[in-house]
């Protein structure tokens, strides 16, 4: 459900997030306004309002650290796209010259570059990953073990292309894993739940004012459900309007990929 929901563009997800929620929440408070009556109400409020100070306070810093934690592993992915991008160019640095193997060597890592870029973005806006640019990560070694084997390159310099090749291993199971998502459905059943229990919770209130009650009651919802459209928003680092796109990667292919 949350990949359905990241797949939709700002303005959709905000409607189905907090537009129709917070008008679901004023109504509801009309709708119990009628039912129990304002006499009924007005008796909860002196203990209503301790009990909801502690509600609002627990649900608050859960959200709150949901928000951190996913803003940080979207940020994880963006160091992982990064790594990535890093690491290619600079085996592009180290596969340089005039031997065969390592010719072959660059368009194997070439060849990579732009089947990530083609296959691995749009299937991981789908939190799935590509076989097909895994087999070219392992041409790529394969590449570079012949050349290992049949250049004469200095031992450090080997080593150091082993290296940054472990890195762009390692860089695109990062953002392969994030791209499945970054909050457990255990926790977004504990958000969602929370989030209708904070915002009927203003139910048991009773004030003379319906409109101002209202109006406290939808902008209270306003701000729960802003926090979870964040969370939303940026829960797949790889899809939906705020994404993690591939420029570095594109970058990397223009400044040493052959024409």
């Amino acid at each position: 459900m949350t990949l359905f929901l990241s797949e939709r563009s700002l303005w959709v997800l905000a409607i189905i997030i907090v537009v129709l929620p917070t008008i679901a929440a004023a109504w509801g408070l009309v709708r119990v306004r009628s039912w129990i009556g304002l006499e009924r109400l007005t008796t909860n409020n002196e203990v209503a309002g301790f009990k909801f100070a502690v509600v609002g306070v627990i649900y608050a810093v859960l959200l709150a650290f949901v928000v951190v934690v996913v803003w940080q592993r979207y940020s994880d992915a963006e160091v992982a796209v990064t790594q990535e991008a890093g690491a290619t160019a600079t085996l592009f640095r180290l596969l340089a010259g005039p031997e065969p193997e390592a010719a072959d060597a660059r368009a194997a890592l070439s060849t990579y570059l732009r089947s990530a870029i083609s296959r691995d973005w749009p299937l991981m806006a789908r939190a799935k990953e590509s076989p097909v640019v895994t087999a070219e990560l392992s041409t790529v070694y394969a590449a570079a073990a012949r050349l290992a084997q049949r250049a004469s390159r200095p031992p450090a310099v080997l080593s150091e292309i082993f290296y940054q090749l472990d890195l762009v291993t390692q860089a695109r199971r990062n953002r392969l894993h994030l791209a499945a998502g970054v909050v457990p459905i255990v926790l977004w059943r504990v958000l969602l739940v929370g989030a209708a229990l904070t915002v009927a919770f203003t139910y048991f209130f009773g004030t003379e004012n319906l409109r101002a009650q209202v109006l406290m009651t939808g902008m209270l919802a306003l701000i729960v459900f802003m926090g979870l459209f964040v969370i939303i928003a940026i829960d797949h680092p790889f899809t939906g309007s705020v994404r993690v796109g591939s420029g570095p990667l594109q970058q990397v292919l223009t400044d040493f990929a052959p024409g």
